[in-house]
């Protein structure tokens, strides 16, 4: 998801702004408006895509070979400056797969100019940076297309690096070989899950194994590749199969094992396999709880280590590997910790408000906070350091921030900054912050000068003792529709995180870190990008590592003297800098936080872009 500062309402009837940096004519309506990692704008119209990249003044790329695109036909691949278009044609029979790069422009691939007739996967890998599609192509002897092929492209330039039919074309067999989930790809060799089982290829395209584990729905690997972990989900989807492979293609265990629900995370330890299943209960008296249940399996014959599973009561929102043991906190409220022999850790289940939105080490043990309270808990025993926790209403925004230098946490909820000391744990009501328009504080920021609370359209600076320095508001120009633009992004996101179990399950490293400051979010988001190679990759990356261009800034809709506008407030003085009037009362526009540009749609066909920088 890109990391943006979205403020949109609906455009009732546009007026001239002020003159722009840049102006894009689009020829086509404009339906949904994305800024991504990289930057680059990602335009969805009637016509296809268009891309405008920060301060050029001609489109980056106008992609029309598919025409009008949806928001859900789109997955921006999180921390690549990939997006790919997903048509499928009625009863899937058909479909349609486009890879473009944002960054440079380039359209990578698409399923005509490659010659597929119907692709039946297309999944994105990355650090490899390769694209590995799947289906009927094209071309090649008589019997070669209708005949499953993959194959594997490198998305730095696009080409093919090697492809291969899982079976022989032309040969009379009664077995259909459909791809059943997500082919995993390694160092030398390519896994692909069939209807007839697992196929593995080396690069050139030679079967280097093949076994019967069929419709598998995806498969991951220890960090030497010689064990393959592979699940497969029943028909019905209440129930996972787990069977692991060697690496010449057998199975290790005698059976495979199942576990209830979905996996949602999965990990390869030393001391065997932990898994995390969600299991979503009906409406009938009969059905199971929704809830996860969490499993330890030996890695060598697949039996469960533990004689009974630790209760969850509710779906596992966070999970962490430890020394000791595993420490596991539930979205409806709670935190435990078992050992590796399923033996409970903590002295009994710690309760927890609900929504656990932060779980990290202190010096004094584990700081959590939810919705409705915080406290900070001994790690070894689950007692709670404050013999009260800080207790507030069910805040619908709760934020913090570290002060390092006075060495405080600081937690914002119910209009009120409460200060905690990270050595004594003790706590106090530092300030209440009573902004106008009747606001709450959503954002809780430690600056050099003090302790900045803000809102959509309020600043308040506090000095570390809570007293306050200033206090700006900017009045909202009129009631906000909220979502005009977003529920664009929004179902583009859900789109994107709308994968299989596979990226869910494998991108979950599930390290408990230290408390993250404000500053250190900004510079760590680029992180896990630099294994990849390329180009695009490189210009990312350089965006992600380079300080946001507005970090100093907030920027704020309200009524100027000449009409509605966004103002360009500096977060350390509370001072307007840069003013921009748009004159609609309800103008419809996106800000890049990380470059500094303001993008608005003065009409349905024409963006202007503001430099938010000068």
């Amino acid at each position: 998801m890109s990391y943006v500062l979205v403020l949109s309402v609906l455009v009732l009837q546009a007026q001239k702004a002020e003159t722009p940096n840049h102006n894009y004519e689009l020829g086509a309506k404009i339906n949904e408006m994305t800024i991504t990692d990289g930057g680059t704008v990602v335009i969805a119209t009637n016509d296809g895509l268009v891309g405008i990249k920060p301060g050029h003044d001609e489109l980056l790329f106008n992609f029309k070979d598919y025409g009008r695109v949806k928001p859900e036909e789109l997955t921006f691949v999180p921390k690549a400056p990939y997006v790919m278009v997903q048509q499928v044609g009625f009863a899937n029979l058909s479909s349609k797969r486009a890879v473009i790069d944002y960054m440079s422009g380039k359209v990578l691939f698409t399923t005509e100019s490659k010659g597929w007739k119907n692709i039946f996967s297309a999944n994105i890998y990355m650090p490899q940076n390769k694209l590995v599609v799947s289906g009927f192509q094209n071309g090649g002897a008589k019997h070669e297309s209708v005949t499953p092929k993959v194959t594997v492209y490198d998305l730095n330039t696009g080409e093919e690096d090697y492809s291969f039919f899982l079976m022989t074309p032309g040969k009379v067999t009664m077995k259909n070989y459909a791809i059943t989930g997500t082919p995993l790809l390694l160092k030398n060799q390519l896994l692909v899950p069939t209807s007839q089982g697992i196929i593995a290829k080396s690069k050139t395209g030679e079967t280097l194994w093949d076994n019967k584990v069929k419709n598998v729905n995806w498969m991951t690997s220890n960090d030497t590749e010689s064990e393959i972990y592979a699940f497969a989900a029943t028909s019905n989807g209440k129930n996972t199969r787990i069977y692991k492979i060697n690496s010449n293609g057998s199975e290790a265990w005698s059976d495979e094992r199942k576990v209830k629900g979905s996996v949602s995370n999965f990990q390869i330890l030393p001391q065997g396999l932990a898994v995390v299943s969600d299991v979503s209960g009906g409406s009938s008296v009969i059905a199971a709880k929704s809830e996860s249940k969490i499993t330890m399996f030996s890695a060598s014959t697949g039996e469960d280590l533990w004689d009974k599973a630790p209760k969850t009561k509710g779906y596992v929102q966070h999970f962490y590997i430890m020394d000791d043991g595993i420490l596991f906190g539930i979205k409806e409220g709670g935190i435990n910790k078992i050992a590796y022999n399923g033996k409970t850790l903590f002295k009994k289940p710690l309760k927890t408000g609900e929504n656990i939105l932060t779980m990290a080490h202190t010096p004094q043990g584990l700081l959590y906070i939810t919705s409705e309270d915080a406290n900070i808990v001994n790690l070894d025993t689950g007692d709670q350091v404050w013999d009260k926790a800080m207790k507030f209403k069910r805040a619908e925004v709760v934020s913090s921030d570290l002060d390092k230098t006075h060495n405080n946490y600081l937690i914002s909820a119910d209009d009120k900054l409460f200060a905690i000391n990270a050595i004594s744990g003790e706590f106090k009501l530092l300030a209440e912050s009573n902004f106008e328009g009747k606001e709450d504080p959503t954002f809780v920021e430690v600056r050099n000068d003090g302790v900045l609370l803000t809102s959509s359209q309020n600043l308040m600076m506090l000095d570390f003792e809570g007293s306050q320095l200033w206090h700006e508001y900017y009045k909202a120009p009129g009631k906000s529709a909220f979502g005009a633009i977003l529920a664009g992004v929004t179902a583009v996101a859900t789109a994107a995180a709308a994968t299989s179990s596979y990226s869910i399950a494998n991108n979950n490293r599930n390290i408990l870190g230290g408390y993250t400051t404000t500053g250190q979010r900004y510079a760590n988001l680029g992180d896990g990008m630099s294994a990849a190679s390329g180009a695009s990759v490189a210009e990312m990356l350089k965006r992600f590592k380079a300080t946001a261009a507005t970090q100093n800034f907030q920027f704020i809709l309200t009524k100027l003297e000449d009409g509605v506008g966004l103002v360009k407030v500096n977060k350390d003085t509370g001072k307007v800098e840069k003013e921009i009037v748009l004159k609609d009362k309800k103008p419809e526009y996106q800000v890049d936080e990380f470059g500094g540009y303001l993008y608005y749609k003065v009409n349905d066909k024409t963006i202007y872009a503001y430099n938010l920088n000068d």
